[in-house]
């Protein structure tokens, strides 16, 4: 049994935001992100989201990230359906 088998049937959280850098990603990054993932789960699978806790983060670049995760999320949703 190969690894992405254990995913078959299975909702898949993909983080596409990585919240070890200050860096804002851009929505088109994160719909990239997501669009990759769905080379491996079908798109009513993908959860996205953060690649971890953003508790240490400033206020400021959390919610831009957060932004970005959306904008990119709505973005994907456009581009691949």
């Amino acid at each position: 049994m190969s690894l992405l088998q254990l995913l078959d049937g299975k909702d898949v959280q993909v983080g596409v935001i990585d919240v070890a850098t200050d860096q804002v990603e851009t929505p088109e990054q994160v719909a990239a992100v997501i669009g990759e993932a769905m080379k491996y789960v079908p798109r009513e699978r993908i959860i996205a989201s953060t690649n971890c806790g953003m508790a240490p983060m400033r206020w400021d670049i959390a919610y831009g990230k957060l932004a970005a995760l959306a904008q990119g999320a709505a973005l994907a949703r456009k581009r691949f359906g």
